[in-house]
């Protein structure tokens, strides 16, 4: 059916044409004697001669296909059998050219005193041109409403996309060619004078990878149509290697037919240029073309607001990355990594900042901050800040004197906003850590077993509220990292997720620390990993991990330490069946009872008779004689008293357990406490006493 055929002529048949294509005649079937009266009109709907027509139905239907001529038998017997009146009924009658005339019958039924039917009388039309017209306006609705649907699954695509590769993605991911109703894409921008195909999407459109960046000139079909701003339609594929030879030697290699050339104009700027292509089509339709220049609008706006979205962005990321430490200093005894992750919404940008701070005598401070608000004076905040908190610290003073300080620096910028944070400062050579915190989540540490704990921080009012309130008491909480433990610092954009309880986060983060390497560098990679991807983007993240080295001794003198909690019953039960298994593993299995006994007598004097936690340490000590050594350290000055227990005493002897047991025991001052000890091992290998057996 052609452009020309009056059945598609914009759906419009003249009035000579309807009569010509729309004979109507009757008939007069005398069912007695099954015969047929047809008139001459009639008998050519049904293609039959009128000299040759014998009278017989069955000569009137002969052109008709079996299963038709079956199916009208049907309709006629039901309509007569059911005591119907009358029936209507199409059906296709093919003429000798092999085209189907659509017929129609409408018949009227005459029975009988008695209801028997003896006689149909009736009207057969030719109803080919009704049926065109028909399938001609619902190919044409089909058409519209396959276009209607290209723009809004399109639209509805790219209204999700924030970003230029959020753009792309949507055109060029799952479904986003038939999204656009074609078979390939190429997407350029203009950048710096040079047209950047930025998405090639497509069967075998990566042979044009070599014309992914040129200059944006003529000689090329989507660069001629960004410079003109006019589109190009292509229904040939083949001209397109006439008209511009540089493309010619690719086209053999495409599999396209017909191909469009868009340009992406939005409020007068050119932005670049789209090409569509095309396997099936050989044409392009007024309405075809016109679909294609709305597509190029939707996707021209898009990219602007992308476009200016990544400039935003790119320059938010920019202030808060001078606002941020440029560098981490390295340090001695231990190993840190800062991670970063940036929620952005346009110039929306946070106040999270960490810092690592190098502080006199071979110490480190460490802070994790957040400053309220979210834009970019919340960042501004967020950086004098952070040199003023820097600033203090490196003055050498105590860490709650530094948030006061910092309380107060706040509070005269006058600004209505507070910032909350955690800071540290970290003795990686005796492991002792003084924390303060303000208003904000505390830390958490990685024990050498893998166990996480909560350490509990006594807290002050967030900076420039304390000050406010006149509320600057920041107490300090003292810690103590053993070798190889780990200390967690973060923001609350890591724990915190819409709808969920903060401690449901905390969980999840103390679950992804024990499960994670124990290098600083690599669990801070798991940690983003894992919860970043988890928490989705909602909120800016700055994440500290501090990490004091092992001490895992030598292969003939292996060593482990472990922090005992007090307020943690189970931490003793671990660290005895630690213990034994290390002594076990390192070939000492014969000694391994002695050692988990002393090594709960040793820890239950430390947890009953001492405020706070105990460090053990277990050693095996180099030649010439192999012996045990373990150490429990504490922060109490208080030495252990030798006692006589009665026969129903509950306590009192475990010194008298050392003696039996121990080669030799005793006491050493450590910093601000001390050190019980005791060595197991052959007796006669032995030399001299210490403060408890021979001192």
């Amino acid at each position: 059916m052609t452009d020309d055929d009056p059945r598609t002529r914009g759906g419009e048949i003249g009035p000579a044409e309807w009569l010509a294509m729309n004979r109507t005649g009757s008939f007069d079937w005398d069912l007695d004697t099954d015969t047929i009266d047809v008139d001459t009109t009639g008998l050519l709907v049904f293609g039959v001669s009128p000299e040759r027509f014998d009278g017989r139905p069955t000569s009137l239907v002969g052109r008709l296909e079996p299963a038709e001529r079956m199916r009208l038998d049907r309709v006629v017997r039901a309509a007569v059998t059911g005591g119907e009146t009358s029936y209507s009924t199409h059906f296709p009658i093919p003429q000798d050219d092999g085209t189907p005339h659509w017929t129609h019958v409408l018949a009227r039924i005459l029975r009988d005193g008695d209801g028997r039917a003896h006689r149909i009388v009736g009207a057969v039309r030719d109803t080919t041109a009704e049926v065109a017209h028909a399938a001609f306006v619902q190919q044409l609705e089909r058409r519209r409403e396959m276009q209607t649907s290209i723009v809004q699954r399109t639209t509805h695509a790219l209204s999700r996309a924030v970003t230029v590769d959020d753009v792309t993605a949507a055109l060029t991911g799952p479904g986003g060619l038939a999204r656009l109703g074609a078979d390939g894409l190429a997407l350029g921008l203009v950048e710096n004078g040079s047209l950047n195909v930025i998405a090639l999407s497509g069967d075998s459109l990566n042979v044009l990878d070599g014309l992914r960046l040129r200059r944006l000139e003529r000689g090329l079909p989507l660069a001629e149509a960004v410079l003109s701003g006019r589109p190009r339609f292509v229904p040939s594929f083949a001209s397109l290697g006439r008209d511009f030879p540089e493309l010619e030697p690719y086209l053999p290699e495409l599999p396209f037919r017909a191909a469009c050339y868009l340009p992406l104009i939005a409020q007068a700027r050119s932005l670049g240029g789209m090409a569509l292509y095309y396997r099936g089509r050989t044409a392009f339709t007024a309405d075809e073309r016109n679909l294609a220049l709305g597509l190029a609008a939707i996707v021209a706006q898009s990219l602007q607001r992308a476009i200016l979205f990544d400039e935003e962005r790119d320059l938010a990321t920019g202030l808060q990355e001078t606002m941020l430490p440029r560098r981490i200093p390295e340090i001695t005894g231990g190993e840190i990594a800062v991670r970063y992750h940036a929620a952005w919404s346009g110039r929306q940008v946070g106040g999270d900042w960490y810092d690592v701070i190098a502080l006199p005598r071979g110490r480190v401070g460490i802070v994790v901050g957040d400053v309220q608000g979210h834009d970019t004076h919340a960042a501004a905040i967020m950086g004098q800040l952070r040199i003023a908190l820097r600033a203090y610290a490196g003055e050498g003073h105590a860490p709650s004197t530094v948030l006061a300080r910092a309380s107060r620096f706040l509070a005269e910028l006058d600004t209505n906003r507070f910032a909350t944070c955690t800071y540290a400062q970290v003795d990686l050579a005796s492991g002792t850590v003084r924390a303060v915190r303000a208003g904000h989540l505390g830390p958490l540490i990685r024990h050498t077993d893998g166990r996480v704990g909560q350490p509990k921080l006594r807290g002050g009012l967030p900076l420039g509220l304390a000050t406010f309130f006149g509320e600057e008491e920041f107490p300090e909480t003292r810690l103590d990292l053993v070798p190889g433990e780990t200390l967690v610092l973060c923001t609350d954009g890591l724990v915190e997720q819409p709808g969920t309880d903060i401690e449901a986060g905390l969980a999840a983060l103390s679950e992804a620390v024990s499960s994670g390497p124990p290098q600083a560098e690599a669990l801070a990679d798991h940690l983003s990993e894992r919860l970043w991807e988890r928490w989705g983007s909602g909120d800016d993240v700055a994440l500290l991990v501090l990490r004091r080295s092992p001490d895992p001794g030598t292969h003939r003198a292996p060593r482990i330490h472990q922090y005992i909690h007090q307020a943690d019953p189970q931490g003793l039960s671990d660290a005895r069946a630690a213990v034994g298994q290390a002594l076990r593993d390192w070939g000492m299995p014969e000694l391994s009872d002695d050692a988990e006994l002393l090594t709960g007598e040793l820890l239950v004097n430390v947890l009953l008779h001492t405020e706070g936690g105990a460090v053990l340490t277990l050693e095996v000590l180099p030649e010439p004689v192999r012996r045990v050594r373990l150490s429990v350290q504490d922060r109490s000055s208080a030495w252990p008293r030798r006692r006589t227990p009665g026969e129903a005493a509950t306590s009192g002897r475990g010194l008298l357990l050392m003696d039996a047991l121990a080669s030799r025991w005793g006491v050493e001052p450590r910093g601000e406490g001390k050190a019980v000890w005791c060595e197991i091992g052959p007796p006669n290998a032995m030399d001299g006493g210490a403060v408890g057996r021979g001192g």
